[in-house]
């Protein structure tokens, strides 16, 4: 068994058997020569079925979530690459559930997902309850009265990164025969494998931290459930969502540097984290490798790193908020995040828009930072710069930059 950063250079990656080519070819063929009328080559047909490319991809993500587990499950593990995060989502809803069926869903989640499971499957019968899922009560509580056959989770979420114990609420839903699905798409396996803590189904949108440069768009699904699997696979046919080659060849090369870049996302974000702690500008961090957060503890045994995303709370309200995310110059005005680029968001009215007089909405004074892997000392002083409107030295680096573990 290999180590992380190995995998992520290796699997999948066989060199080209033709030319010795290192790297594979990039297949943008749409269909694929027979030997006769179903004589198939490798089981290639039509570029929707299938593709090299993004069977090199979907190979590597597997061995990422799942190659740690036990041989067995390890083998089953199979992943789905798709054109974006909410057409994996779209896809395995579609696979899992059917009208009358119901999702627990964290109260903190995605405000796209949230648009997808209300707007598009609540007009198809399924329905879904929010809660607060570190409230174990509360949990098993709404499991109880609602039965539901999916728990999705998002740990850290998106935007206040609230920590969730994979293991301990992976138990509660298996004993109330719910799947536990994990969005991992802030921590990616670099940091977390939820699949080892018993979650059933691990999403990503391969857009953010795996294609790793703001420069593709994708999601993914990871499962050891073969019967899942099966029903995943078809749909992810019969439906088409599927990634195109190129992008799938932009994820895998993005996907070669995710440990060393997760690294650097996370020590530039603790450093940040503890500086802004300290600012009277800031109401509050939202940031798990800070002590004083409510989950650390928890995030400090099931990942092994912090990440590279900080959400804060401004005291000067809507108003302050929306000035500093004008004012920055590194830190870019933008959707998205886990570039190699520091982003800034105002998640009220951009990421999180649609759950807005919801349960799931966003405090108005909250901006969103995606942590870049640039030099942390310019990344604080365009931060100084912007919550101090032009007075400088505030926001200095002091000490040893921390590192987090292997």
């Amino acid at each position: 068994m290999t180590h992380f950063n190995t995998r992520a250079i290796h699997a999948g990656q066989t060199p080209d058997q033709t030319t010795g080519a290192v790297i594979p070819p990039l297949h943008l063929s749409s269909t694929f020569v027979q030997d006769g009328v179903g004589g198939l080559r490798n089981g290639y047909e039509y570029g929707r079925s299938a593709n090299p490319t993004r069977d090199n991809l979907q190979e590597n993500l597997a061995a990422l979530e799942a190659g740690n587990l036990p041989a067995a499950k390890r083998t089953a593990a199979r992943a789905f690459a798709f054109a974006s995060g909410l057409a994996a989502e779209d896809t395995l809803l579609r696979a899992a559930l059917k009208p009358g069926d119901h999702i627990l869903l964290g109260n903190d989640a995605y405000g796209g997902t949230y648009r997808l499971i209300n707007g598009v499957f609540g007009s198809w019968g399924v329905g879904h309850t929010t809660v607060n899922l570190s409230d174990i009560a509360a949990t098993r509580a709404a499991l109880a009265a609602t039965k539901a056959k999916i728990v999705w989770l998002e740990t850290p979420s998106n935007p206040t990164l609230q920590i969730v114990d994979i293991a301990t609420l992976a138990a509660i839903a298996h004993e109330y025969n719910a799947l536990l699905v994990v969005d991992n798409t802030f921590a990616t396996p670099a940091l977390q494998r939820p699949l080892e803590f018993g979650a059933d189904v691990v999403v990503h949108s391969t857009t953010k931290y795996i294609g790793g440069h703001s420069d593709v768009v994708g999601g993914a699904i990871v499962t050891a459930h073969a019967d899942l699997a099966e029903k995943i696979a078809f749909l992810h046919n019969a439906v088409g969502a599927i990634a195109a080659p190129f992008d799938s060849y932009l994820a895998i090369r993005g996907i070669k540097t995710l440990g060393i870049r997760m690294a650097e996302h996370s020590k530039n974000a603790q450093v940040i984290a503890e500086a802004l702690v300290e600012h009277p500008a800031v109401e509050r961090v939202y940031y798990p490798g800070l002590t004083s957060h409510p989950g650390h503890e928890i995030a400090a045994e099931q990942m092994s790193g912090f990440g590279g995303m900080i959400s804060v709370q401004l005291t000067g309200g809507a108003v302050a908020a929306r000035d500093f995310v004008s004012a920055t110059r590194i830190f870019t005005l933008a959707e998205s995040l886990g570039g190699v680029e520091s982003l800034i968001s105002y998640p009220h009215a951009m990421t999180h828009a649609s759950v807005v007089g919801t349960p799931l909405a966003v405090p108005d004074n909250l901006v969103r930072l995606s942590v870049g892997i640039e030099d942390v000392n310019d990344l604080l002083a365009d931060l100084n710069a912007a919550l101090t409107r032009g007075r400088t030295g505030w926001l200095t680096k002091t000490g040893p930059v921390s590192t987090i573990a292997e």
